[in-house]
């Protein structure tokens, strides 16, 4: 949570110097402040810290945090009058590192625990919802920043990522276990008919064993036999 809270004021700097409609300026700070909450609850939580210490550590950081930014914004509209324009391109490419940190983390938990269990989805939907609506929010921007669009879909991607690690670690092992489950169930109900099967007697109609096993001899021996019996009775 620390890293987005740091993302939060090169991103707020950048936005606000580029001139970004007020949402997009608003946005980065409302992302520092909700980061800098939940990173000192875990120390609120974990650590059972107080809350006087709880405070007198976070609120510090956050106006540290402000004044930086706050001075970073003027001095860069002061360089953008000059045409100096690097340092913007250093606070778009901090903020697109400390975002796609934040989300790194995820990843380094996934590799060592290969394991997504612990990993709130919706809160990974709800956050790259939030990317990409502010990819939209900069698309219709009167002129198009490029760099505006790689801030946001960089975390963007990354959460695609985690995603897909979620369909690998626990969609997909799901689905297999489904399907053994219906290819045991199915093969379970399949084998009584098949002993069943393999005991039966095979029924067929079959000849007499008069016309099996007569041979052309045998023909002619018993028509010898029969014609003088019957010649016999004719006269």
């Amino acid at each position: 949570m620390l890293f987005w809270a740091c993302a939060g004021v090169p991103l707020g700097v950048y936005n606000i110097v580029s001139g970004f409609n007020i949402a997009l300026q608003v946005q980065p700070q409302i992302l520092t402040c909700l980061s800098l909450f939940t990173w000192i609850q875990c120390y609120y939580y974990e650590r059972r810290w107080s809350i006087p210490k709880a405070l007198a550590v976070v609120v510090p950081v956050a106006c540290v945090m402000g004044g930086i930014e706050a001075g970073l914004v003027f001095a860069l509209r002061i360089g953008a009058r000059h045409d100096t324009h690097w340092p913007a391109t250093l606070m778009a490419a901090l903020a697109a590192l400390f975002l796609a940190l934040g989300v790194l983390e995820q990843y380094l938990a996934i590799y060592k625990h290969r394991s997504v269990e612990g990993i709130s989805f919706l809160f990974c939907g709800i956050d790259a919802l939030g990317d990409l609506t502010s990819t939209i929010a900069v698309i219709f921007e009167p002129k198009l920043n490029i760099l505006g669009l790689v801030i946001y879909n960089v975390e963007f991607v990354l959460w695609m990522g985690i995603f897909a690690c979620g369909g690998y670690y626990k969609l997909l092992p799901a689905l297999k276990r489904k399907m053994k489950r219906r290819w045991s169930t199915g093969r379970s109900a399949s084998t009584p008919h098949e002993a069943h099967s393999g005991n039966a007697v095979a029924m067929h109609e079959m000849p007499s064993s008069t016309s099996v096993f007569r041979t052309p001899s045998v023909e002619h021996d018993l028509r010898s036999r029969v014609a003088p019996s019957s010649t016999g009775e004719a006269s």
